[in-house]
């Protein structure tokens, strides 16, 4: 692949931009390509790869599948013209190749698919509405909801609720449905996919996909060009052609989901996969169609091959979730990128970073994340986001955290995630409450606690499980925010019951964790 097309286009060629997470072959932009005229345009550039200290994984997974995405068109006759991140002459930004290949040939147009985040959106608009060049930019069709969709059925509403806007899909795609109505006659099967981890059950051999020499080349330069970056590359296991990550697909869906349903909220000590999925990576590049993992899933169910309750939870995430926080994102930026709801105002302590922290659970989940820029949700829910929020860290801080260290993180999954569902920053938006829980709840679905130094039975001093420590003042903090919250109504009344100077008492035990743990005051 050369920086600038070397094959000859009569005409006015059009130039389509494909962006890092637009890698999939019916992308709108790419639906009506003229390969024997048109240029196809990819570029690495530095303002993408460090807006936030992303992944060394998560950079080294991008390049490696838009470098192959393009050989993969190359093979078909099309013309790219492909920017690496170390060629001489780049400017470093999209915006900013687009108008360099512009300079560079009398194109009659640029076409491009809107891209997923707020940020990126606003500067190609921008550029759109001040080109001289005639630019269109095409709506990202591999979604299943539109943007119009989400919109209409948002109107009105007095709260946006996931289980009713998933109850939208099923019934607009058929999937799981039977002369309309649910398979088994419920729409949502989430009680039965919480049980913790039974003795001596211990997770499947997962498919991983050794970097191939593609993902090799781009390993190197991440580590040449990135290294103050988060994250090793040792591990690097992640799909980064259609065709690795239609292997992974299959294997999850024969393999894996049949106990997914079960186990999906389990969390174990040195098991960074159990039994998820490991397709959110590829999804979210365009590797994969999220519409055709659901409708397969849907088959493993009607062949008796999965149980419900798997199925059914894993559709959910994908047909529900995914979409969900999708629309509520694009509904709200760019105001919702300032909600701080519970005036969060702490910076994010080192050990989120580093691991080094005595709780086993922290300690696990950031040693698996820094190894394998992943983890799965109950560890991003429940252990980091429900620490960060029972700290108080500020929500700027938190997005940029989760930006950073996970690989299937972009904005507009990552930060209703966060700044909804894991700090509840958002005041009730995307979730009915907080949630908030003291160390039972990581003991009832983890085998972390007894490893643990601390001690997970207490509830007060320096032994005791710090999210105990926290909980309670966490909630006397925010009682004036939260004391409403009808999902809150019985841990109001109990602390109600505690008296004035018990909570009074439970707030300086919150502080003397914050402290301990080194959440201080946000500068600024």
């Amino acid at each position: 692949m050369a920086e600038t097309s070397t094959r000859n286009n009569e005409g006015r060629a059009t130039l389509r931009l494909v962006l890092g997470d637009q890698l999939s072959d019916g992308l709108s932009a790419l639906r009506d390509l003229d390969p024997g005229r048109d240029v196809v345009l990819m570029a690495e550039v530095r303002a993408e790869a460090t807006y936030v200290g992303h992944h060394k994984q998560k950079i080294a997974l991008i390049f490696a599948a838009m470098r192959s995405f393009a050989l993969r068109l190359e093979g078909r006759g099309v013309t790219i013209r492909y920017v690496r991140i170390g060629d001489p002459g780049n400017t470093h930004s999209i915006v900013g190749e687009v108008e360099r290949a512009l300079a560079d040939q009398p194109f009659g147009a640029v076409v491009m698919t809107e891209c997923g985040e707020w940020r990126l959106a606003e500067a190609l608009s921008a550029f759109a509405a001040s080109s001289a060049v005639s630019t269109e930019i095409r709506e990202d069709d591999r979604f299943i909801c539109t943007h119009d969709r989400f919109r209409r059925w948002a109107s009105g509403k007095s709260q946006l609720r996931m289980e009713f806007f998933y109850r939208e899909m099923r019934k607009a795609t058929g999937i799981l449905l039977d002369d309309g109505q649910p398979v088994g006659g419920t729409w949502n099967y989430d009680a039965e996919n919480r049980k913790g981890l039974t003795r001596g059950v211990r997770p499947p051999k997962r498919l991983r996909t050794p970097p191939d020499a593609v993902a090799v080349g781009a390993i190197a330069d991440v580590g040449r060009l990135f290294p103050e970056h988060f994250g090793t590359t040792g591990a690097f296991g992640w799909p980064t052609t259609a065709e690795q990550a239609e292997r992974v697909l299959a294997d999850f869906l024969s393999q894996v989901l049949p106990r997914f349903g079960d186990w999906q909220d389990a969390m174990a000590m040195g098991e960074p996969w159990m039994w998820h999925g490991l397709i959110s990576t590829s999804i979210n590049l365009g590797l994969l169609d999220p519409l055709d993992a659901c409708r397969r899933a849907e088959v493993e169910y009607r062949s008796g091959r999965a149980p419900l309750n798997a199925v059914e939870g894993f559709i959910r995430q994908i047909l529900g979730w995914r979409e969900f926080v999708r629309g509520i994102y694009w509904l709200k930026v760019p105001e919702y990128r300032q909600r701080n709801f519970l005036d969060a105002d702490r910076a994010l302590p080192w050990f989120f970073w580093s691991g080094e922290t005595d709780m086993a659970c922290v300690a696990d989940v950031v040693a698996t994340t820094r190894d394998n820029a992943y983890a799965h949700h109950i560890q991003r829910l429940m252990v980091t986001g429900n620490l960060a929020m029972l700290l108080g860290v500020h929500p700027d801080a938190v997005d940029d955290w989760y930006l950073s260290v996970y690989a299937d993180a972009y904005e507009w999954v990552e930060m209703p995630n966060t700044r909804g569902m894991a700090t509840f920053a958002d005041g009730g938006i995307v979730g009915s409450k907080p949630y908030a829980a003291s160390g039972a709840y990581i003991d009832r679905m983890s085998d972390y606690c007894g490893s643990c130094r601390y001690d997970v039975k207490a509830k007060t001093g320096e032994k005791a499980c710090p999210f105990n420590r926290l909980y309670w003042g966490f909630l006397e903090r925010n009682r004036p925010r939260l004391r409403d919250n009808v999902r809150l109504a019985m841990p109001y009344r109990t602390l109600d019951n505690f008296g004035p100077e018990r909570r009074a008492a439970l707030l300086e035990e919150a502080e003397a964790a914050r402290t301990m743990l080194g959440a201080v005051i946000r500068p600024g």
